[in-house]
């Protein structure tokens, strides 16, 4: 006997489990990952993020010069993950490496909007004041629109969840759904002088994709770190770690770092800048750390404060490979290196 359609719609349901999303049934598509793109700019920081839907975030957009070397790997990133243009680009500070490469990118790939948090707030140290005014140039050509992002605003990228937890020196007052457990680390972390540049001022991001958290926090200080982390933890768990400023030690306290208890954690260091010994040993020893992978082969961190070569996209006298992650809604991680195209999964947990 044939079923009628409502009857079919329930024995559909209790067959293939109705949520959300739609329906989940065997033979149906693969799940489809966040491909996040780690692009080597040598020291700075440039993170291309595409959804399954082809929905795309930039956070930061390397350096100036160098005969536009950044803009074109940013381009290949985004060729590579299927996109034409670059939906969002989040500039995190105003620091040479981080937004100096603002003007060539817009010459590269089609931009539609620019978040950052608002003006420059490191007026005496001219490499920043001139990646500022570069970037300041562009937006005045009034071709983007404009989003100056505060604590606590969600940011509208299709098919991503994107919290501001820090921005222009201010954070999350509240801890996010979830969070807000007393952290042990804070005792053992020491307190540091409050710092004075644009890196404090840094607008920090919790990705959420499905049940995958990642959190990029730009070049965040120690002494900020401490401020969204004590006495209580305002982020929770995190999945996948970009370790914040290069792996340099004005970041990375035990505070934040073992607090979030990554699974991943990518350090976007360069050659001669980042890996420092300190940091690298406080996310190496972070509970529940499966693997930290670097960018570079870092010359400060020597043969003891290295990863494995199988997880370093450039090894010494290398450069230009990128890590591409592969982020899966139910918390599966593939990370891969450009360099040999060697890939690792972890688990969902």
């Amino acid at each position: 006997m044939m079923l009628r359609p409502v009857r079919n719609l329930v024995f559909l349901c209790l067959m293939f489990t109705c949520v959300g999303a739609g329906l989940h049934a065997i033979g149906s598509k693969p799940q489809l990952p966040l491909q996040i793109y780690f692009i080597d700019v040598e020291g700075g920081q440039s993170t291309l993020f595409v959804t399954p839907d082809k929905h795309s975030l930039l956070i930061d957009a390397g350096w100036p010069g160098n005969e536009g070397r950044d803009a074109d790997r940013i381009a290949t990133a985004a060729k590579a993950a299927g996109i034409e243009r670059i939906d969002y680009v989040l500039l995190t500070h105003y620091h040479v490496d981080h937004t100096g490469g603002v003007p060539q990118l817009v010459a590269k790939i089609p931009v539609g909007t620019f978040i950052d948090h608002g003006p420059n707030r490191e007026s005496t140290d001219k490499p920043t004041v001139d990646a500022y005014e570069g970037y300041q140039k562009v937006l005045a050509e009034g071709h983007y629109e404009h989003i100056v992002a505060k604590p606590g605003d969600t940011l509208p990228v299709p098919g991503l969840k994107i919290t501001v937890v820090s921005a222009d020196g201010e954070l999350i007052a509240q801890p996010l759904p979830g969070a807000g457990e007393a952290n042990p680390f804070c005792a053992v972390s020491e307190k540091r002088p409050a710092d004075q540049t644009e890196n404090a001022r840094s607008l920090g991001v919790v990705i959420t994709y499905g049940k995958l958290r990642i959190l990029d926090l730009g070049d965040l200080t120690w002494d900020k770190e401490m401020e969204l982390m004590c006495p209580v933890n305002k982020l929770g768990h995190i999945d996948l770690l970009v370790v914040s400023h290069h792996g340099w030690y004005q970041s990375s306290s035990p505070a934040l770092v073992h607090a979030i208890a990554p699974r991943v954690a990518i350090m976007d260091n360069g050659a001669k800048k980042g890996g420092t010994p300190a940091a690298w040993e406080i996310i190496e020893k972070s509970p529940g750390l499966e693997d930290l992978w670097q960018l570079h082969y870092s010359d400060e961190g020597g043969a003891k404060h290295n990863v494995d070569a199988a997880r370093i996209a450039n090894p010494q006298g290398v450069d230009g490979n990128s890590i591409k992650v592969n982020a899966f809604a139910d918390g599966k991680i593939e990370v891969i290196n450009g360099r040999t195209g060697v890939k690792k999964d972890y688990a969902a947990k």
